[in-house]
């Protein structure tokens, strides 16, 4: 698994509302945007930023106050399209199904702020200093697209970046103080782990199950019955239909997490309508696993929440990686 960067400060845009941003993740998962939506956008603002502060973004953490998928109620759920013109002939033109969510984010870039050309470490700076450059970058990224969403930030909410310590323990009461500031709402983090766990137990009950049926299993909500045995032989059993959970806090869905090599790596150029005729192009498909959604009160570390890329050109892996799983294997062992 891919480490995340030794970062010294946190940039903190805070409510962030997201207007249409796309609520189709993958080809198999909706309703809310994937989190390389998220990895893609902190490299956005990295490049816009160019060199104007000596900051580099490493990894992204996402806080979910709010959300509003934009579908019609009932038993059955369709999404809100729009209505397109019709084409030369009269006739309803074909399009691709949209899906749109209204979302209210907190969004935590953890960065690196380095001395370069002159320039002094931003993180370093007085609290003024840092204040402005948090205003700037968020003032960028009003300008940009989340998911394919609208920005609005709110102007009662005030951006912040913060000079993480080094020290683990003051490190731990500056996360508890922020994580404070993030309630209401859900972080989203990794748990990669109990796949593996919950295949062990299928395979107890079915040798042939594989990372798919665990996959499924713990996508859905299942209803099992259990039978309480009567006290006397005259008595009928009882038996109650319960929902199986999992874990005791938060809940799980399914996530795409990258992307997997369906092709070797084709030179530039040679991809016939490729988008990009000066970057070497493959073929991929989704990668998944699971996701759960935490209260931040709940996280340990400011490293619980943060999502970082990697990538694997040798063995075909382009992933997103959180250590929130890696963290309680950490603590289990302590």
């Amino acid at each position: 698994m891919s480490e995340l960067p030794a970062s010294n400060g946190l940039l903190i845009i805070p409510h962030v509302r997201v207007q249409n941003a796309n609520a189709i993740s993958s080809p198999l998962t909706w309703g809310f945007p994937a989190i390389s939506a998220f990895i893609g956008l902190m490299h956005a603002v990295e490049r816009k930023l160019a060199g104007r502060y000596p900051l580099l973004f490493d990894s992204v953490g996402v806080i979910c106050h709010s959300h509003e998928a934009q579908v019609t109620d009932g038993y059955q759920r369709a999404f809100h399209l729009t209505r397109n013109p019709v084409n030369e002939r009269g006739e309803t033109a074909g399009i691709v199904e949209e899906g749109r969510i209204h979302l209210e984010l907190t969004l935590a870039f953890a960065v690196s702020g380095h001395t370069d050309g002159g320039q002094d470490n931003p993180v370093q700076g007085d609290w003024q200093q840092r204040q402005q450059i948090a205003r700037d970058i968020a003032d960028l990224l009003g300008a940009m697209r989340i998911a394919g969403g609208s920005v609005f930030l709110d102007p009662q909410r005030k951006p912040s970046l913060v000079a993480l310590s080094q020290n683990g323990a003051e490190r731990s009461t500056q996360f508890r103080q922020l994580r404070r500031r993030w309630l209401p709402g859900f972080a989203l983090v990794s748990r990669d782990d109990l796949l593996t766990t919950h295949l062990d137990n299928l395979r107890a009950e079915n040798p042939n199950a594989d990372l798919l049926d665990a996959w499924l299993d713990l996508s859905r909500l299942n209803i099992r019955a259990t039978e309480t045995r009567a006290a006397s032989d005259t008595q009928a059993a009882k038996v109650e239909w319960r929902a199986q959970r999992v874990l005791a806090n938060g809940w799980l869905v399914p996530i795409p997490v990258g992307y997997g090599a369906l092709s070797p790596l084709q030179s530039a150029g040679t991809v016939a309508n490729a988008r990009d005729g000066h970057t070497p192009l493959r073929f991929v498909e989704s990668l998944y696993s699971i996701g759960q959604w935490l209260s931040p009160h709940r996280l340990r570390d400011v490293d619980d929440l943060l999502w970082c890329a990697s990538a694997e050109p040798e063995a075909g892996l382009y992933r997103c990686h959180n250590h929130y799983a890696r963290s309680l294997s950490v603590d289990d062992k302590e």
